[in-house]
């Protein structure tokens, strides 16, 4: 499923146009990019936990020369599924 179908599902459950479904689904992922961004975790009870997870600087191959490289410290998002999620899918 792509972002146009997430909005067309969404638009079709909440009996939406998909104008008004688009602009939900990006005020949801905006407040939870601005949120991870300020350091905080995001708690959807039943669905997950959105958190920024760190990385320390380590060193690294490059894989077509073989050379060993320094990768820098850096944060990413990281998602951890939550049990009535994991749940429905098995």
């Amino acid at each position: 499923m792509n972002k146009s179908e997430l909005i067309d599902a969404i638009a079709k459950t909440t009996e939406s146009n998909k104008a008004e479904a688009g602009r939900s689904l990006e005020a949801v992922l905006g407040a939870i990019t601005s949120t991870l961004q300020s350091g905080e975790k995001v708690t959807i009870p039943g669905f997950g936990t959105f958190e920024v997870r760190h990385r320390n600087a380590r060193m690294g191959r490059n894989p077509q020369t073989g050379e060993s490289i320094q990768i820098k410290e850096s944060n990413t998002p990281g998602f951890k599924a939550g049990k009535a999620f994991k749940d429905a899918l098995n």
